[in-house]
Parts: structure tokens; C-alpha cells; sequence
């Protein structure tokens, strides 16, 4: 099945607190990656639950790429960033 990709408009501002060659790699196999089969990755417990959390590594730090499954068809890219603090800062955007 081929998924549609939108993403939330602070995305942008997530990637410019990211290397462009981090950058670059995100786009061309991780985001790929997540469309092959967006249900293969866990998702989130709590008040988050209905998002699911790619995990990645790179020069020894971890990421994570949070997104939504919307219609069964769309998938909504959340936040981009390091793991640190990302489970907090995902909830407050996504309850404004």
C-alpha cells in the first residue's frame, strides 16, 4: 500500500536543530523506511497512543520520528529531534 506523507508545519523547525547530512539520510531512508510499513513500529503509551516512534541512532546519538496514521492511507509526521525531552515536547504540540 502506498502511504501519503504530510508533515506538521514545525517539522521544518525540528530538522534546522539537525545536521544537513543527518538531514539528507532522514529523508532518503528513514522517512522511506516508515512509508514501507508505518505499523511495524511501536507505538506510544498514555495520552499518546494513537502515535507511533521510529528510533535511530547516529554518531552516537538517538532519534526519534514520531508520526500518526491517519485514514489508514496518510501518514502525519509529528516531530523530528533527538530523543531527549521529544515524548514531552510531541504532547504540548500536539494538544495546541
Amino acid at each position: 500500500m502506498i502511504f501519503e506523507k504530510r508533515f506538521h508545519p514545525k517539522i521544518k523547525s525540528d530538522l534546522k536543530k539537525i545536521d544537513r547530512q543527518l538531514i539528507q539520510e532522514i529523508k532518503e531512508i528513514h522517512i522511506n523506511n516508515i512509508a514501507k510499513d508505518p505499523y511495524s513500529y511501536p507505538t506510544l503509551k498514555g495520552k499518546l497512543s494513537k502515535f507511533y516512534s521510529y528510533h535511530f541512532r547516529k554518531n552516537r546519538v538517538e532519534y526519534r520520528i514520531i508520526y500518526e496514521i491517519v485514514d489508514k492511507s496518510v501518514i502525519v509526521f509529528m516531530m523530528i529531534a533527538k530523543r531527549e525531552n521529544i515524548y514531552e515536547n510531541v504532547l504540548k504540540r500536539v494538544s495546541k
